[in-house]
């Protein structure tokens, strides 16, 4: 079993901007979706409470590209667990251009991500969900990966 968590995307010449790559603001677009999809997989109670009482509030987004993408291209997002503490997650994304020739890296993305509950100011935060917590071990990288 791999040690990440994979979505599968096709680029779209909407994703693109006037020069042809792809603008920017996918890439968070693509990590928040990477998310969801992992919390309707693995942890549907948690995205049940998400509905209702629990927040995920994003704390911080990182990305740094070290290739660009183009309408078509094959790529998939690869998230993992780099951090768990009593209240807040950090993952990472790798994103990777998925080709004949093989996978080609294209860029690495990082969330810090709090778990909170209440409204307006009376928000605070709570543990990570015990579901949460079970499913995102599962995809902790083995030591000694580049991050």
């Amino acid at each position: 079993m791999p040690s990440y968590y994979e979505i599968r995307h096709t680029v779209g010449f909407e994703e693109t901007n006037l020069v042809g790559n792809v603008y920017y603001v996918n890439y968070l677009r693509w990590q928040g979706r990477c998310r969801e999809m992992f919390l309707r997989d693995h942890a549907p109670g948690v995205l049940a409470r998400v509905m209702d009482d629990l927040k995920l509030f994003t704390l911080k987004v990182e990305c740094e590209f070290s290739a660009e993408l183009a309408a078509f291209d094959e790529l998939s997002v690869r998230m993992s667990l780099e951090d768990l503490t009593r209240t807040q997650i950090q993952v990472a994304f790798d994103y990777v251009r998925l080709g004949a020739g093989g996978e080609e890296p294209v860029g690495r993305g990082r969330q810090r991500i709090a778990c909170m509950t209440g409204d307006g100011a009376a928000v605070a935060p709570v543990p990570v969900p015990d579901e949460l917590r079970a499913a995102l071990a599962a995809y902790r990288p083995a030591p000694g990966r580049a991050g």
